[in-house]
């Protein structure tokens, strides 16, 4: 039950810092802001269905 509830990889993911020595564009840009909207909404969905359910 400990690891299911694990969001450490949710919360490096928004929190990491940018590695100097790659290269970014605009695509790459895109689909990182993208993904990060998509687990904030899937985040606050979940959350939105726990409290309703209580």
């Amino acid at each position: 039950m400990k690891g299911l509830f694990d969001f450490t990889e949710v919360s490096t993911y928004f929190f990491r810092k940018k590695d100097p020595n790659r290269k970014t564009n605009f695509n790459l840009r895109a689909m990182h802001t993208i993904n990060k909207v998509s687990m904030v909404m899937f985040l606050l969905g979940v959350i939105y269905f726990v409290i309703k359910h209580l």
